[in-house]
């Protein structure tokens, strides 16, 4: 039987590790577009897991907007997928880092999609 009462730490670890093995399973060789986000801030990588490289990235930080909001969320998903298509990547998978799919990180993928990325 499975253990349901775990902290919030381990079920994030555990949605990750679940994402993670979506993608090895997949194995289209597509990067992958990380999201991690803090109480302040939100990060977003674009990581090539081949060559073990990150191809581009932005962060509410680089881009010196204040305290995490959705809006904020937007403007960095807009800002990595124009990396992104200068670097020619039109496509890319999303992981959202064991985080849940509402809020900040539904806005970053949503202005991300809208600037021309596919998930």
């Amino acid at each position: 039987m499975k253990r349901q009462n775990l902290n919030r730490k381990e079920n994030r670890k555990n949605r990750h590790l679940k994402t993670l093995r979506k993608f090895k399973k997949i194995d289209n060789g597509l990067p992958r577009l990380r999201v991690t986000k803090s109480n302040g801030h939100i990060y977003v990588q674009l990581i090539d897991d081949e060559k073990q490289i990150t191809i581009a990235s932005s962060s509410s930080l680089q881009l010196k907007l204040p305290n995490g909001n959705k809006v904020n969320a937007a403007k960095v998903g807009e800002d990595i997928a124009k990396k992104a298509l200068a670097k020619k990547i039109k496509k890319v998978n999303f992981d959202r880092g064991g985080c849940k799919y509402h809020g900040r990180v539904l806005e970053l993928a949503e202005s991300a999609r809208k600037a021309g990325l596919v998930f």
